[in-house]
C-alpha cells in the first residue's frame, strides 16, 4: 500500500506477542491505520519481549497466525488490501526484541523523509522510562498512544518531562515531520484477552468471533495451547 503517487508517506508499527492474534488486535490496527492515514500499519511479533512472559508458543506459530489473520500474503510482499503488514523482522533477529533497535532499523530502511508512527497502549506510556534507550524513540518515530476514553497523561516523573514539548492532539501534525511527536488517540479498545483466549483454549470451550476463523483452525490443526491445560 502506497501513497497516490506511489511512494510510502507515512507507516506505522504496532507490537505484541500475538499469542494469539485477535479481533481486540485487529480492531485497533484498522483504527490507527485509518485515524492515521497511514499507508502501511506493520503488525510486528516480538520474539523476546523484555518486559513480559515469553511466549508460550513459537514465534513460527504466532507469525503464522498473524499472516493469515490480515487476510495472507499479496504478491509476495507481505502487504494485504486492509494495508495491514505481518512483519517478522524481530522474529528474524537475535537476542531481546528493543523496540528502539527495530525502528532505527526501519528508518535506514525508509530514508529521512517518511513519517513513521510506533503505536502503543497507554500502559506501555506510563511505562516507557523501563524500555531500552526510551529516549530515543522520538529520534525516529513519532508515539501515537491508544488511549481509553478518561485516559490521562503522566503528570510527574521522567515520561511527564520528556512529553514536554512533544505533545500533540493534531494527528495532521504526524505527516509533517518523519518523527519526534506523541499524539494520544482515545479509542474504545475491545476488551479481549489474549490471557483468556489461552485459557479457554486449554479449556476446549469455544473462541469463535474473538479470533478470526483461519486462526482458529490453525490452532486446532496444530494441536496449540493445549500444555496449558496444566
Amino acid at each position: 500500500m502506497f501513497g497516490k503517487d506511489g511512494v510510502l508517506k507515512a507507516v506505522g508499527i504496532f507490537g505484541g506477542t500475538f499469542d494469539p492474534v485477535h479481533i481486540g488486535h485487529l480492531r485497533t490496527a484498522v483504527e490507527l491505520r485509518e485515524h492515521l492515514g497511514l499507508d502501511e500499519l506493520h503488525l510486528m511479533p516480538s520474539a523476546r519481549p523484555p518486559h513480559r512472559e515469553q511466549p508460550g508458543v513459537s514465534a513460527k506459530h504466532r507469525l503464522a497466525m498473524l499472516r493469515l489473520a490480515v487476510g495472507g500474503e499479496l504478491q509476495g510482499k507481505g502487504f494485504t488490501a486492509s494495508g495491514l503488514v505481518a512483519d517478522d523482522r524481530e522474529l528474524r533477529r537475535e537476542g531481546l526484541s528493543y523496540t528502539v533497535e527495530t525502528l532505527a532499523q526501519l528508518r535506514a530502511e525508509l530514508g529521512a523523509d517518511v513519517a513513521l508512527c510506533l503505536c502503543i497502549g497507554m500502559d506501555s506510556l506510563v511505562n516507557l522510562h523501563t524500555w531500552q534507550r526510551w529516549r530515543e524513540l522520538s529520534d525516529y518515530a513519532h508515539i501515537v498512544v491508544a488511549a481509553r476514553p478518561g485516559w490521562h497523561l503522566p503528570e510527574t516523573g521522567p515520561v511527564a518531562q520528556w512529553l514536554a514539548g512533544r505533545s500533540t492532539d493534531d494527528p495532521q501534525l504526524l505527516s509533517q515531520s518523519p518523527s519526534g511527536r506523541v499524539l494520544v488517540e482515545a479509542m474504545t479498545l475491545l476488551p479481549v484477552s489474549a490471557t483468556k483466549i489461552r485459557e479457554d483454549l486449554a479449556a476446549g470451550s469455544s473462541v469463535r468471533y474473538l479470533v478470526p476463523d483461519a486462526v482458529i483452525q490453525y490452532i486446532h490443526q496444530h494441536g496449540l495451547y493445549k500444555q496449558e491445560s496444566s
